[in-house]
């Protein structure tokens, strides 16, 4: 299997970024203790960087989704597809003058030409039509006065553009082109491959993007034929029509050629864009994934969520960074005990840490610390020798008191939270551990899943096992695997499973076969789109629709390449992770065993270390990076006439304080890995080894609740096996953790005391899962015509009574088969009665 990422990116000393030994010297050097005040600087800057105003969503405005699809290098064929409408539209209306000036009629005549005029053999002609069908899809921009005007006849046009049939047109030409195999071939003997490779494959894929994001927007103001066009639409792209599999498999076909090597001219970032939005319109967002968990769990009679995870999110706070010198205090590594004896600054280190806590436990507003000496940043300096020693901008909290001499006398000193924000959840399998211990230690033998015999068992016993009982939590899941045991045991009585044929469902049947070559495939270009990522010879190209035909030969021009190139890959990043995460979820809801699966192919292709390598940079100036020009985005480029290209127009970009897509594409990509890690303990041992800590602890300095909120809950699962000195050197993470992550009532997440913490063979639960998970896609995807279990006829009038259909030409034979088959063959009678 192919590998996308190398396991250990973050374990390597080069790409330490001074958390680990690094070749420091010894303790107490000057170029040590320089180091770690440069480094109190760094973070005494980064302590101001502000709470990012982020609201997570499906997907970011409808401006901005259209726009991302565009390169700065395409802008030029704007007016080429401009041109190509006029010349068309003057042929073929003589009366008017503008499209706007039409009557709908009159406008439903001409798109039902164009889409004639489409079936021209000439391929010269047909990119004209296409590109003239292009222009009404992006708004006759032509004939727009403002950016809202080209947005809303954008819209209106592509209504009216599926209503005539063009998106059925324009799936035959993609066949056409996919399968054009001159193409393939011309773009493998070229050294390096442009957009000129990939003309006609762009604007198809363009106008089908362009289709579906505007009509998945939904808005209260749309006309009722526009809601019905929506869902025939979302019914067209969901299920098979015309013996034809599902668009989003065609675009998955797509994007696995691309990868093998065989099309590389194909535009891959409008491919996954345009594969994004289909799942998303097809399957649903999240606010739908909400809705259909409510209603499954309303079907298997299961009580109703406590809360909507995405709004709790929302009314989180950030943490915000503690002054310095509790910082100080806090993230430097306590010594050896052999040192801590001959130190004078040991004592006062341990009563800061004492008092940092006491914040916590007693909230003692009046506590206060002491500067840190210079010895104690000597100590501080040879704590920064290991890879846990960075200085860590959350140890973090809203508790935490001001300097006394700022302290007010008021009874409003601090705003304590009023309440943790999660309802605490109990497994089943946790209240029946519970009973185990207890009944070992009280009457020394147990009942196995037996969790209502409490006989006994001392009186505090019983109150904690009503108390877990009332926070005891059944997943869907739970239901499903049940459900799935149930069946394998009983395959006869309990008869054929009824799949109800779901959008999901059709989409997973239609992946099952091909689903490791997909996520291989999407992996791989998610590492070439990473930033981290070195530029390889055995890489893919995922530039060919980014790089003009002719390379910059000035500084000014290399500058808006360069910023187009990163572009680029941002929004190939956000695409892959919002696709990936998406998948998950609604295969988690729709079977977990489905969601198992594609999580495991995740997993055997090195997802972990492959996100793990993308956080392994500074996230905050990833997320604060601007590669975006403003003037060049679409529509606004349509609209107003390009500026003279200087360096105060590349520069002039939005002035927002963090670019939004690489926000939403961290926060994805740390859901997606949640999501592969959670009650996975083989998969929580792979953050440990590739050593994920400081590395997630780096993004904590992000100023983002929900962000922070999947940092944290990665850092949870795996605090047991980080060590007790881990623990200790990171007291505020821990408090952090407290504050922001569900709290599992018997989990004993903050010291290792699990028995899940023990070494246990690992590698036997993921061969476990695995085989739960073949025996479900066996059972329910393969279903041999002659099973074992299908009942026989042993009725001898029965079977000879049975009418059989057989071929026409069987009954010109019938004689020459008897004389063949039955009167030739001798017959023993004798031993035929022996063997039965």
């Amino acid at each position: 299997m192919d590998d996308p990422a190398a396991p250990g990116p973050a374990g390597s000393p080069a790409n330490d970024n001074g958390n680990g030994n690094g070749g420091k010297g010894k303790p107490g050097a000057p170029k040590n203790r320089e180091a770690f005040r440069s480094q109190r600087r760094e973070s005494e800057g980064s302590v101001d960087c502000p709470t990012l105003e982020f609201e997570y969503g499906d997907a970011d405005g409808h401006a901005a989704e259209l726009s991302e699809l565009y390169s700065y290098t395409e802008n030029l064929e704007f007016t080429t597809n401009r041109r190509c409408f006029e010349e068309d539209f003057k042929t073929q209306v003589q009366d008017a003058k503008e499209w706007l000036e039409l009557e709908e009629d009159a406008q439903k005549t001409y798109v039902m030409g164009l889409l004639d005029r489409l079936e021209v053999v000439s391929r010269e002609q047909r990119l004209k039509v296409a590109r003239a069908v292009l222009y009404l899809a992006q708004g006759t921009f032509g004939e727009c006065d403002s950016e809202v005007d080209v947005l809303h006849w954008s819209r209106y046009n592509c209504f009216l553009l599926y209503q005539m049939g063009t998106f059925s047109a324009f799936l035959e030409l993609l066949h056409i082109e996919i399968d054009n195999s001159q193409a393939s071939s011309s773009a493998l003997r070229k050294p390096a491959v442009s957009i000129a490779d990939s003309t006609e494959l762009r604007v198809l894929l363009s106008v089908m993007y362009l289709m579906v994001e505007n009509i998945r927007l939904e808005r209260e103001i749309d006309p009722s034929g526009w809601r019905t066009a929506r869902e025939t639409f979302r019914t067209e792209l969901s299920f098979s029509t015309h013996n034809e599999e599902p668009f989003a498999l065609l675009l998955f076909s797509m994007v696995t050629k691309f990868c093998s090597g065989l099309a590389p001219h194909f535009p891959i970032k409008k491919v996954l864009l345009l594969l994004w939005k289909v799942v998303m319109f097809t399957l649903g967002g999240f606010e739908h994934l909400q809705a259909l968990k409510i209603q499954k769990r309303a079907e298997l009679g299961l009580p109703p969520l406590a809360e909507d995870s995405i709004q709790v999110v929302k009314s989180m706070r950030a943490a915000s960074p503690p002054s310095y010198t509790l910082d100080l205090g806090e993230s430097q590594l306590a010594p050896p005990p052999s040192k801590l004896r001959g130190r004078r600054g040991s004592r006062r280190q341990l009563l800061t840490k004492q008092d940092s806590l006491d914040i916590y436990n007693e909230r003692d507003l009046f506590k206060t610390e002491e500067p840190a000496t210079e010895e104690e940043e000597e100590s501080a300096g040879d704590g920064e020798r290991t890879l846990d020693g960075e200085l860590d901008l959350l140890e973090q909290d809203p508790l935490v008191p001001p300097p006394p001499s700022q302290t007010p006398l008021s009874t409003d000193r601090v705003a304590f939270p009023k309440g943790l924000p999660w309802a605490p959840k109990v497994r089943q399998k946790d209240i029946e551990h519970f009973l185990e211990m207890s009944r070992n230690k009280f009457i020394g033998f147990t009942l196995g899943q037996d969790t209502d015999t409490l006989v006994g068992l001392p009186r505090p016993i019983h109150e904690s096992v009503k108390t877990l009982k009332q926070h005891k939590y059944i997943s869907i899941a739970d239901i499903q695997i049940k459900n799935e045991e149930e069946l394998e045991k009983c395959p006869m009585s309990l008869g054929e499973e009824v799949v109800p044929e779901t959008p999901c469902e059709i989409l997973y049947q239609g992946m099952l076969y091909s689903l490791p070559q997909y996520m291989i495939a999407l992996l791989k270009i998610l590492l070439a789109a990473a930033p981290t990522s070195k530029a390889k010879t055995d890489s893919i190209n995922i530039l060919a629709d980014v790089l003009p035909e002719e390379m910059p030969i000035t500084v000014l021009q290399s500058m808006k390449l360069g910023i187009d190139v990163n572009r680029h890959k941002e929004i190939i990043v956000k695409s892959i992770s919002s696709l990936l995460l998406l998948l998950l979820k609604h295969f988690k809801l729709n079977h977990i065993y489905q969601f198992e699966y594609v999580s495991q192919h995740l997993v055997f292709a090195n997802c972990i270390p492959l996100i793990l390598k993308f956080f392994n940079q500074n996230i905050l100036s990833y997320i604060t990076a601007k590669n975006s020009i403003s003037v060049l985005d679409y529509p606004c480029c349509t609209i107003q006439d390009l500026p003279e290209l200087t360096t105060e127009s590349l520069e002039a970009g939005d002035n927002s304080q963090f670019c939004w897509r690489n926000l939403f594409s961290c926060i994805n990509l740390l859901r997606l890995l949640n999501k592969l890690t959670k009650w996975k303990h083989s998969r929580t041992m792979m953050l440990v080894v590739f050593k994920s800590a400081p590395i997630l602890k780096r993004a904590l300095k992000v100023k983002q609740a929900m962000l922070q909120l999947y940092v944290l809950k990665l850092l949870k699962i795996q605090t047991k096996y980080l060590g007790r000195q881990w623990r200790k050197s990171n007291m505020k993470t821990m408090s952090a953790i407290y504050q922001k992550v569900r709290h599992r009532m018997n989990d004993d997440w903050a010291y290792g005391n699990d028995i899940d913490a023990r070494p246990w063979d690992f590698q036997a639960e993921e061969c476990t899962l695995r085989a739960n998970i073949e025996a479900f896609n066996s059972r329910r995807y393969d279903k041999p015509q002659d099973s074992e279990f299908s009942p026989v006829d042993n009725c001898l009038q029965s079977v000879l009574g049975q009418r059989l259909d057989l071929p026409e030409d069987f009954y010109y034979s019938y004689e020459l088969w008897l004389e063949r088959e039955v009167f030739s063959q001798p017959i023993c009678w004798e031993e035929l009665l022996q063997n039965h």
